[in-house]
């Protein structure tokens, strides 16, 4: 059985560098976190500080013991964070940003599912595709979706989409079907917000440029274009799947498919979620998983 006497008062030493900062952090006298170390030092048989009248600095040793710790601790208060979770009813106010599209059609309805389940929640929705900073506006989640560059925030895997290269019948027997990515500078590929397509060769990504004579930054514009016979569109599925079921848009260069993208959501770095955030991601990712 692990002994944590002297542990939670180790690491709030080694944090604050100073005993009695450490002492008023944890709520007791500096003198019984000078004797919790002491004692922890002596049940170890080794020295965890160097104490000089200016300083206090962990030695080697404890430093690697701190580590140790203090993995440790957060998994313990990760622990007793979930079962407060579990027992606990959400209030309070919930922000949340998602993009347009998928907003609407996936994460809105999940959203006022949330809501029915717990009324006490507010719950601000904002749709856009714009890349909002989730810190200065307040937000508590942001759900993003492909490849994520923002590595100060955490982020969680909810599920994946699918990118699908395709265009009309009507387009394909007037300009030509292309059956590898070397043939699509040869056809008219309308461009959404990026001027390249994303693929797969030899088990390589490759990202392709591409030209046409539509720019759009709406992917239900592109669709609208494609289903017209305008030119080529890369979206993901859950702009086109239902018009390639009903053969409406045929799916083209599946063999360059790139491996499926991930719809993620992103939060502020913190390990001390509160109850409605943490119940509220476990919820998406059920769902959408």
């Amino acid at each position: 059985m692990f002994n944590w006497e002297g542990v939670c008062e180790f690491v709030a030493v080694a944090e604050a560098e100073s005993f009695t900062a450490a002492a008023k952090q944890l709520g007791i006298s500096t003198a019984q976190v000078s004797r919790q170390v002491s004692a922890l030092e002596t049940r170890l048989m080794t020295k965890l500080f160097h104490r000089t009248t200016r300083k206090v600095s962990v030695t080697e040793v404890g430093s690697t013991y701190y580590q140790q710790c203090r993995q440790l601790l957060d998994g313990l208060d990760a622990a007793e964070r979930m079962v407060t979770n579990l027992q606990s009813t959400p209030t309070g106010k919930l922000k949340i940003t998602a993009p347009v599209t998928y907003g609407e059609r996936s994460i809105a309805p999940l959203v006022n599912n949330f809501i029915a389940k717990y009324p006490d929640l507010n719950v601000q929705l904002h749709l856009t595709n714009l890349k909002i900073d989730l810190i200065d506006e307040g937000y508590d989640l942001a759900i993003r979706l492909g490849k994520l560059n923002d590595s100060t925030m955490m982020a969680k895997r909810l599920s994946s989409r699918t990118l699908y290269v395709c265009a009309s019948p009507a387009y394909l027997s007037t300009f030509g079907t292309p059956h590898s990515i070397s043939e699509l500078d040869r056809h008219n590929c309308l461009q959404g917000t990026l001027d390249y397509w994303h693929f797969q060769q030899q088990g390589k990504v490759r990202n392709i440029r591409i030209k046409g004579n539509l720019n759009c930054n709406s992917g239900r514009g592109l669709v609208d274009a494609a289903l017209k016979g305008i030119g080529i569109v890369q979206l993901p599925d859950y702009y086109v799947v239902p018009f390639i079921e009903s053969g409406e848009l045929i799916s083209l260069l599946d063999q360059n498919r790139e491996a499926d993208e991930g719809i993620w959501a992103l939060y502020p770095h913190n390990r001390h979620l509160s109850p409605k955030v943490c119940l509220f991601l476990d919820y998406l990712a059920e769902e959408l998983g």
